[in-house]
């Protein structure tokens, strides 16, 4: 791509220790930051990481810096080491991973002097990686009958694995319904599951009858997430139609993107920086539902490729806010996406199209390596 072999990419906060190799040699901050450049991946305070100063001076961090001149050049004076803040006074230019996320990480380091400016570059994904030939073949032609018996081998195919997991037997006439990412406690994987009531009825239906299937891990020490997993497969665990899998990695990932008819995706409102797995849904004919949230603010055209949950009053309490991002939900699952897909189904199909026609090239992997070129690399 003709980038300059010296500007160096902090593409993660803590990587910020080759800022300080690099100023062994030249002892020059001005230098420093016309180096290098950094991008800030999450709003997350645990995603933002913090280092007892001392540890972190005798694990080596600074190279051969002396701490004193740390200090100086990033300007903390306390005991804490704060990855991020570094990161943004040593690199010249920083991007957020969405439109919005660039919006939240200016509000949330203007405070804080001697920043970097923050523009955003939107996450991406790799088409030509992710996207099913036969799918994509039925989309060039605008061949709604070839989508649709594409996708129904497909919804087979990730029930033979739902059958081989847990035994269960679904249906690819049903509509169904995925959640499928890490599991952390703003990503909300439970929500929909939160009035008991309410989700034994869905899923106790047999007029629109739908299939809901989890799948995803939490971090080994995330104690909140591994209880979210553990009581989502003792709750799925009497219902034919409602399953978690184990073991997601990126051939599970491809067949649940290619097996469902809805991505559900419901993280609390700016608290998911960009999202890049309802892109590869909607590359595999999969209609994304989601909060208003990350990538999905620049994609989403509420009930034209998408379904938009309406962000929630930012002045209610969380429990206030999680009830309404759930009513929502349901309200909009079973006035809106229910009857389309089940009495409607050419408008269904055609909704679909619009979603695979709209997600490339604007969150194809090929828009976002021009722009870390153009924006970041060799901006001024």
């Amino acid at each position: 791509m003709g980038v300059d072999p010296d500007v160096y990419h902090l593409n993660e906060a803590h990587g910020v220790s080759a800022a300080f190799r690099y100023y062994e040699t030249t002892r020059d901050k001005q230098k420093l930051r016309e180096k290098f450049v950094f991008t800030t991946h999450t709003p997350e305070e645990a995603g933002n990481e913090k280092s007892d100063f001392s540890l972190i001076e005798r694990a080596g961090f600074f190279g051969e810096v002396p701490v004193a001149e740390v200090r100086q050049l990033i300007g903390q004076e306390d005991a804490t080491f704060h990855h991020s803040l570094a990161a943004l006074r040593v690199s010249h230019r920083a991007n957020g991973v969405s439109k919005l996320h660039g919006e939240v990480a200016r509000q949330m380091w203007q405070g804080y002097d001697d920043i970097c400016p923050i523009d955003h570059i939107t996450n991406a994904q790799n088409k030509k990686y992710w996207a099913d030939p036969i799918l994509e073949n039925a989309r060039l032609h605008g061949d709604l009958d070839a989508l649709r018996m594409r996708k129904r081998e497909l919804k087979e195919r990730l029930f033979r694995i739902v059958a081989d997991q847990s035994g269960k037997l679904m249906d690819p006439d049903v509509l169904t319904i995925v959640w499928a990412r890490r599991f952390a406690a703003y990503k909300r994987a439970d929500l929909i599951t939160r009035d008991r009531q309410m989700f034994r009825d869905l899923l106790s239906r047999t007029e629109r009858p739908v299939q809901i299937i989890w799948a995803g891990k939490p971090y080994p020490f995330d104690y909140n997430a591994i209880e979210t997993f553990n009581q989502l497969i003792n709750l799925t665990e009497p219902y034919p139609n409602a399953t978690v899998l184990v073991g997601y990695e990126l051939e599970l990932s491809r067949d649940l993107k290619n097996g469902s008819d809805v991505w559900l995706n419901n993280p609390v409102v700016t608290r998911e920086a960009s999202g890049t797995s309802g892109m590869t849904a909607a590359m595999n004919a999969s209609l994304n539902l989601s909060t208003w949230d990350g990538w999905i603010c620049e994609f989403g055209k509420d009930g034209e490729n998408s379904f938009i949950i309406p962000p929630a009053d930012p002045g209610l309490s969380p429990v206030l806010r999680d009830q309404m991002d759930m009513m929502n939900l349901y309200q909009i699952l079973n006035e809106k996406i229910s009857p389309l897909y089940y009495e409607h189904k050419n408008d269904w199909w055609h909704m679909v199209l619009r979603s695979m026609h709209d997600v490339a090239p604007a969150f194809d992997s090929h828009r976002m390596a021009r722009e870390y070129y153009e924006k970041l690399y060799t901006a001024g």
